[in-house]
């Protein structure tokens, strides 16, 4: 019984932060395309080789 004790106590906070979140999102109206467009622009990803040791940033 003290696991499924210790697991909810670690699971609940993300669950309750996931609804929250979600519950702001919705009541401003605010669309995951919305907050994309707001963000940086879009880079082109790298082309790492031996843990980014060589880049191709063009």
């Amino acid at each position: 019984m003290r696991a499924l004790e210790t697991f909810a106590i670690y699971v609940t906070p993300f669950l309750v932060l996931g609804g929250v979140a979600k519950f702001l999102m919705n009541s401003r109206a605010v669309d995951l395309a919305d907050m994309q467009a707001q963000a940086a622009p879009k880079r082109r990803p790298r082309r790492l080789f031996l843990l980014g040791s060589w880049r191709s940033e063009d």
